[in-house]
């Protein structure tokens, strides 16, 4: 396998969490999704409800920005208000996972983490809003009168967190190393091309 570290960014309701895990199981590697933030949760001494509510937020304070530049002090991350402490903890979290090999990240800028990771492999799942207002009915079970106000709440806190945290775009296509539509590829279609050219691509340089 030429690039083990596999990151994928989602839309909401495109099916991205399944795609990942089928990806991770095809190729018998870990999968990290909500179990990052589980670690993050216990390394802070904190409940993860707690955690829940802060993750995805956008980052608020000056000091914030600061560190991200720098190499923080125990009491400069105490000063931090909780939504900057955990982006703070999962990045060290991501970069941990992949220093241990093979794994499939889900969300959380991972791949703008990993950016400079020879052995990363990007992609990011998208459809259209009809499709994925469907999927989120069927597989979340969301009922039709939510869906409709929770589909672009969720999907502006997503694009609003990476666009900070990274300072890029979160659906430049450029950040990606392949773009899947899974209106037209379905789960299966999206999960068997990711592995494919996992096992196809040449060995990092």
């Amino acid at each position: 396998m030429k690039y083990p570290i596999i990151t994928i960014e989602r839309e909401y309701g495109s099916g991205g969490i399944i795609i990942g895990k089928q990806v991770a199981e095809a190729l018998d590697i870990p999968f990290y999704n909500h179990e990052i933030l589980e670690m993050a949760a216990d390394r802070l001494g904190v409940p993860i409800s707690k955690l829940e509510g802060a993750e995805e937020s956008s980052p608020k304070s000056f000091l914030y920005s600061l560190l991200l530049n720098s190499n923080p002090t125990k009491a400069m991350e105490d000063n931090l208000p909780i939504s900057d402490k955990v982006y703070l903890m999962e990045t060290q979290i991501i970069k941990e996972l992949a220093a241990q090999g093979p794994c499939v990240l889900v969300g959380r800028c991972a791949n703008h983490i990993l950016r400079d990771n020879p052995n990363h492999f990007s992609a990011f799942i998208y459809a259209p809003k009809a499709y994925r207002l469907r999927y989120a009915q069927t597989e979340y079970k969301v009922p039709k009168h939510e869906i409709d106000y929770l589909l672009p709440r969720v999907d502006s806190r997503r694009e609003k967190f990476y666009n900070i945290n990274t300072g890029g775009n979160w659906h430049d296509k450029e950040n990606y190393t392949l773009c899947l539509n899974s209106s037209k590829l379905g789960v299966d279609g999206c999960t068997a091309m990711i592995v494919s050219a996992v096992r196809s691509l040449p060995d990092p340089e």
